[in-house]
């Protein structure tokens, strides 16, 4: 599904990504963790399309397509969709109004027929109530005086509805109480656990990889992958540190 050979990425002139390599199959969830500043979000970014992030070398592949080609919106027609570290505000703009038009924008590129109001509000109150979050507050401005648990709530209920291909998702579990971790590490289970999708996780630490278990956990540092293992890697790191198993 994807593929990325070498990507190197520049950002205000300071190399941060350095020849990244990585594979992600359909039917996968890989984590990658590593120490401040290896790169994590810039790599998150960069497959976004976040202006400011430029690529100096090597390429990514998305479902046989330069993804690194596209636009930001044509990358979410294609199916990726991309969980921010720290979700923005959008103050003026409801939820709802925000997803519709999201998700029928996304049906348009791809020749599908938009959603009628009934439609899409049957849709948002299913991702909704599997998120345990209320229907009310998907009718209030976008992340506009949410805590920062509603925040990656309502973001999550974001990707149910947009119902990505891949799910990157920056630090879903920073900011989130014991609770709040659990509904949304089953929530993305339930959404993205298929034999058509997959995730990449960025994470600091285990406690989120206790409920979306992944099939592989990468080590970031210095720009590149110098480490990959299975989900006892990430234990391993956890009783370590970064530097004693990445050395």
């Amino acid at each position: 599904m994807l593929k990325i050979e070498n990507l190197s990425v520049t950002v205000a002139d300071k190399p941060i990504l350095k020849g990244l390599s990585l594979s992600v199959n359909a039917g996968e969830i890989h984590a990658i963790m590593g120490p401040n500043g290896a790169g994590k979000s810039t790599l998150g970014y960069t497959l976004g399309g976040r202006p400011g992030y430029e690529v100096t070398g090597g390429s990514v592949e998305f479902d046989g397509q330069d993804l690194l080609a596209l636009a930001p919106h044509e990358r979410a027609a294609a199916g990726l969709f991309l969980g921010f570290q720290y979700p923005v505000e959008i103050p003026g703009v409801s939820n709802v109004q925000f997803l519709r038009e999201a998700l029928n924008a996304q049906r348009g590129h791809r020749d599908e027929a938009p959603l009628s109001g009934a439609e899409f509000l049957r849709l948002a109150r299913e991702q909704a109530g599997m998120l345990k979050f209320d229907m009310e507050m998907l009718k209030r401005p976008v992340n506009v005086g949410f805590s920062g648990g509603e925040k990656k709530r309502a973001e999550m209920v974001q990707m149910g509805i947009l119902a990505p291909r891949l799910a990157i998702l920056d630090e879903t579990d920073s900011g989130l109480d014991i609770d709040a971790l659990r509904i949304v590490g089953d929530g993305i289970n339930a959404i993205m656990r298929k034999a058509d999708k997959a995730v990449i996780l960025i994470t600091h630490y285990q406690r989120l990889l206790d409920y979306v278990v992944p099939d592989f956990v990468h080590v970031l540092a210095g720009g590149r992958i110098v480490k990959t293992g299975g989900p006892e890697l990430a234990l391993q790191l956890e009783s370590e540190g970064y530097e004693a198993v990445a050395a």
